[in-house]
């Protein structure tokens, strides 16, 4: 699969895309909601990928039933989440190549993420590669989450470059859609979630990993 022109920047999402913490998520949620003699099936899970917490918590008190305390197991699932972070965080194939190549092509780049700041610092800091983004983008920085444009808008800004001259890389459905609607390259790299029908005349391509993306990237004119 070929781009139609090379980028002029690349704004990465976060969870999911560079590193394996969504499946982490999954585990914690899991974990959270037997605490509360609950259980969290993938089938419920994978529809809270990518959605902002007052989402999640609507969706869940309705899967889950009223009586739901849906706010206490929000606290657990972060304590459990925290714990799982510090065992098992790691970095998805791929991000240091996807890092090289854009350096190689002077290439700017950005994350924007639904995540707090404070958590963005924390994964990347653990890696080594907080100076390989020239923006952070992180929630409070926008008025709007994803599915809509403002993260990858705020983004580009930074960056000082034209949306439409851009490239978004994202494993969410919501955040496909965000790119989208920037008006942007969105190509999918899925971790949880494979590409839809409804996805995929969203996305300029999709993508196995970040390896096959830098060779996109390198490849494209």
């Amino acid at each position: 699969m070929s781009l139609p022109r090379r980028p002029a920047a690349v704004i990465f999402d976060m969870d999911g895309l560079l590193f394996n913490s969504e499946t982490l998520s999954f585990e914690s949620a899991a974990t959270a909601a037997a605490h509360f003699g609950h259980k969290i099936e993938w089938s419920l899970f994978r529809t809270l990928v990518g959605q902002q917490w007052p989402d999640i918590r609507t969706r869940l008190i309705a899967a889950l039933g009223g009586e739901f305390d849906a706010d206490a197991f929000r606290s657990v699932w972060l304590s459990h989440y925290d714990a799982l972070l510090d065992l098992r965080l790691d970095i998805k194939p791929g991000v240091v190549e996807i890092l090289d190549v854009l350096d190689r092509l002077a290439i700017p780049r950005a994350i924007a993420t639904s995540s707090m700041r404070q958590k963005v610092d924390r994964k990347i800091g653990a890696f080594g590669i907080t100076h390989r983004f020239h923006a952070i983008v992180a929630q409070g920085d926008y008025v709007k989450g994803k599915p809509e444009p403002d993260p990858f808008l705020t983004a580009a800004r930074r960056l000082g470059v034209d949306p439409a001259t851009c490239m978004a890389l994202e494993d969410s459905h919501n955040g496909i859609r965000s790119a989208h609607a920037a008006g942007m390259m969105a190509v999918m790299v899925p971790d949880l979630l494979d590409p839809t029908d409804e996805i995929r005349p969203f996305c300029t391509a999709v993508a196995h990993d970040l390896h096959e993306v830098a060779m996109m990237i390198e490849r494209a004119a």
